[in-house]
């Protein structure tokens, strides 16, 4: 069964509070300015489907549930093992 990594964020014309926070943190705590700094989530994941089955569903959960498609977007990946963000 696939790993399927989704990453959300607010889309590019809605303002980042958030992100905002960490590019003007940035240069106090000593590091390089960072510039479009933008603050999501990622979520990881094995679905129980393949091929078109499994694009649908995927799309159908981030449309349905894990994303506010007003707001948000996202892009989602099959990933191996060694992507994982807990690896």
């Amino acid at each position: 069964m696939p790993r399927v990594a989704i990453d959300v964020l607010l889309k590019r014309e809605i303002l980042d509070p958030q992100g905002r926070a960490v590019e003007q943190a940035l240069p106090g705590l000593g590091y390089h300015p960072a510039s479009e700094v933008r603050v999501g989530k990622h979520l990881e994941m094995v679905v129980d489907a393949d091929g078109d089955e499994l694009a649908s569903q995927v799309e159908r959960m981030c449309e349905g549930f894990l994303t506010n498609p007003v707001i948000e977007s996202y892009r989602w990946r099959v990933i191996a093992d060694d992507e994982r963000a807990d690896a």
